[in-house]
């Protein structure tokens, strides 16, 4: 092997990220010892190790981190060669991979998607859906330019841009003690059962409120965990218990005899960020521009029509 293959180098980066062969290989839908092998081949031709394994996990070596840290800007650089292949091809000048959280405001993921750059006429936008990690993940590894992240993650490769900061919300059944609040606390929601979204959906915020409720020494009654505002809906019906919920999942299901409150608790609260990498380039530091002037010219003017305090 006179060069390292790009696949060797996927298989780096996928176990750096991981920290796992099993999670790695998983992502890379190939078998373990497949991967085994390309990471055996890899520090082969290095004559170095780049990880070191133990029984329970992964950890990588001085000579991995300065591996992968460059394996990362390559794959980067080969994915933008083949996307500006088929701009190209088809005629346009580029192409902007953009993700977003299913639990971003409607209202801003459009705004973003109608975003027009003068440099850049002929400018398409390719958009999907997925949870905020691994909206993360794929910024970083360069398989998407931007992302709209519900909660945001820091990294020191990427850029984060403030869009919007909003409360969480608690539904509750219409009538109930709690419904007869204007606003909530995480005091007022000890002994009742909690549905929280997976911590897979918002790491970081369900830890904020696991550290939160700890250092209160607030316990709930039962915890349910779900993936969407109907499933728990559903729930705090069938428990008589109480829902975290982001802004645009509170108001889809307060119906039917649910309503909501906005949980005033410090430190718990949705920040909407607009992400890419420090390297993305002009097109992106362009696009991120353009959507940062869009936004402020939407907001000033009902800023404007607020009445005067008196």
């Amino acid at each position: 092997m006179n060069e390292i293959d790009l696949r060797l180098m996927r298989a780096a980066v996928a176990v750096a990220e991981e920290l796992s062969f099993s999670r790695a290989a998983i992502w890379l839908h190939i078998s373990q010892p497949a991967l085994t092998k390309q990471i055996q081949d890899l520090e082969g031709f290095l004559k170095t190790k780049l990880f070191e394994r133990g029984h329970q996990k992964v950890t990588l070596t001085d000579a991995g981190r300065a591996f992968v840290a460059e394996a990362q800007l390559c794959l980067l650089h080969h994915h933008r060669a083949i996307q500006g292949a088929k701009s190209a091809a088809k005629g346009a000048e580029a192409i902007l991979n953009i993700g977003h959280s299913p639990y971003t405001d409607p209202l801003l993921t459009s705004i973003i998607s109608s975003v027009h750059l003068p440099l850049y006429p002929n400018l398409r936008l390719h958009v999907s859906s997925d949870y905020s990690p691994e909206l993360s993940r794929r910024v970083v590894a360069g398989e998407i330019d931007v992302a709209v992240l519900a909660v945001g993650d820091e990294s020191p490769q990427l850029v984060s841009i403030e869009l919007a900061r909003s409360p969480l919300y608690i539904l509750v059944e219409q009538g109930s003690e709690l419904s007869y609040r204007r606003e909530l606390t995480l005091a007022d929601l000890t002994d009742v059962p909690w549905i929280l979204f997976a911590q897979q959906v918002h790491p970081i915020l369900y830890d904020a409120i696991a550290k939160r409720a700890v250092e209160l020494g607030i316990e709930p009654s039962e915890r349910h965990h779900v993936t969407s505002a109907e499933h728990a809906a559903q729930l705090v019906k069938s428990t008589g218990g109480v829902a975290f919920l982001t802004k645009r999942g509170a108001w889809r299901v307060a119906v039917a005899e649910l309503t909501i409150r906005p949980l005033s608790e410090a430190g718990l609260e949705v920040n909407t960020v607009l992400v890419a990498r420090k390297d993305a380039g002009r097109l992106v530091g362009e696009f991120l521009r353009a959507v940062v002037r869009k936004i402020k010219q939407i907001s000033e003017p009902a800023q404007r029509d607020l009445p005067l305090a008196v």
